[in-house]
């Protein structure tokens, strides 16, 4: 997927390491797997020959569809600024690294791992816990933001260009975004979602913070390009703990 991912799995005193071991082997498989489906830069990739014809989506094997159908509800719910398509041509590269992650977390915690963290390029799966994930500083390389914590496990994504440059869009516009950001943190249960609303609230700027208000289960957490922040109003009991 052109980037890093990195896995921290704690095994109860009692749990079967084995096990364990063996999720984590099928977890980094499906990596690959995904990798192989939906990577755009692979010319033989399903998602590439779908995008060019040489595929039908019945022709596809099932995550395919699975995808797809998660980016078109996103789309929905971000009333377009999350789009798997711009300009006629298919990527879905803003929601499938999430899902990719959320179904390798599910693999490891299936096989009897106690918790698990999970990074993805900096976005991030968290089950059980207890966790800290620090938000790095956008305009100050090797600074934080903030911390999340978490007890139970949760998903954290950020979008932004401090890492890959401008990459993100105003589907709209086809510009970049007019207002902005810094960066874009989403907090949420599953890294699916995360993932998207981070795009999709990256390039609303400042008209993300409403719409992440009206979502259920979702927080936000943002720097400007001036180095203000703003968050959503139930973002902090995620960092209550560290600021109490």
């Amino acid at each position: 997927m052109g980037t890093v991912f990195s896995f921290d799995v704690r095994v109860a005193a009692d749990g079967d390491t084995e096990r364990v071991r063996a999720g984590l082997v099928a977890a980094v498989a499906g990596l690959h797997r995904a990798d192989e489906i939906f990577s755009t830069y692979r010319q033989d990739s399903q998602i590439s020959r779908l995008a060019r014809g040489e595929l039908t989506l019945r022709d596809c094997d099932f995550e395919v569809p699975e995808v797809l159908g998660q980016c078109e509800d996103e789309e929905r719910l971000s009333d377009g600024w999350f789009s798997a398509r711009y300009g006629g041509v298919l990527d879905p590269t803003g929601l499938v690294k999430g899902w990719a992650v959320e179904r390798a977390v599910r693999m490891l915690a299936s096989s009897g791992a106690a918790a698990v963290c999970l990074n993805g390029g900096g976005d991030i799966q968290l089950y059980g816990g207890p966790w800290r994930v620090g938000i790095s500083d956008p305009l100050h390389p090797g600074g934080l933001a903030t911390v999340v914590e978490t007890e139970t496990g949760l998903a954290v994504a950020t979008s932004g260009p401090a890492e890959r440059g401008c990459h993100i869009i105003d589907p709209h516009t086809g510009c970049p975004p007019a207002d902005g950001l810094a960066s874009m943190t989403v907090v949420t249960r599953g890294l699916t979602q995360a993932d998207a609303r981070a795009t999709a609230a990256y390039a609303m700027g400042g008209r993300a913070r409403a719409w992440l208000e009206a979502l259920p289960h979702t927080e936000g957490f943002a720097v400007t390009a001036d180095g203000r922040t703003w968050q959503t109003s139930g973002f902090a009991r995620h960092t209550a703990k560290l600021t109490a």
